[in-house]
């Protein structure tokens, strides 16, 4: 009968010291950087497999383990059929009593409604600066009448890092442009 500890973070650039910290008393603890959203996660399939009966898996919160409110209820489906128990450190929850489940399918609920509304408040900031004139991705390539004066500067002996300011490009870019025998026809990237 162990505590078996399960961590993730949605990127590479968060860190997993809060809930590792949160998880010190487990046995043994599977951590992955990986996206709730992904089907794609090697160390929580690993971990539900390692698990046995009498064991039970404690996350410090119940949206590090499922995408979903339909994905927690299966996971916990395949727990109990394991006779695994679990255990949120953030909501002390049980699922394996009536009330226990009760609260475990709102809080899975209202965890899946929080993801919703941040994604549709990143698309309200996206369509909004969108609208004021921001734009994302790469920068569009210089047209072939931009490059000519940027060559013709350079002739004279502007600076690359003149040039750097003035087109507002790196100076590996700039020197693509210089060193192009032909510039190729303007598209948009």
């Amino acid at each position: 009968m162990a505590l078996v500890g399960y961590a993730r973070v949605s990127s590479v650039g968060q860190s997993l010291a809060v809930q590792l910290d949160k998880l010190r008393s487990c046995d043994k603890i599977f951590q992955e950087k990986k996206s709730g959203a992904s089907d794609a996660r090697p160390t929580l399939h690993t971990c539900l497999e390692y698990v046995r009966e009498g064991d039970t898996l404690v996350v410090s919160r119940l949206d590090r383990l499922a995408r979903s409110t339909l994905h927690l209820c299966q996971v916990v489906a395949d727990l109990a059929r394991k006779q695994v128990h679990l255990q949120g450190l953030a909501h002390h929850l049980d699922p394996s009593d009536a009330t226990g489940r009760l609260v475990f399918h709102i809080v899975g609920a209202i965890a899946q409604f929080e993801t919703a509304i941040r994604a549709e408040r990143q698309m309200d900031r996206i369509r909004q600066a969108s609208e004021q004139g921001i734009d994302f991705g790469r920068k569009r390539k210089l047209t072939r009448p931009q490059v000519t004066p940027l060559r013709h500067k350079r002739k004279q002996g502007a600076l690359i890092t003149t040039l750097m300011q003035a087109y507002s490009r790196s100076k590996a870019r700039v020197y693509r442009y210089l060193s192009e025998t032909s510039p190729s026809p303007a598209k948009t990237v």
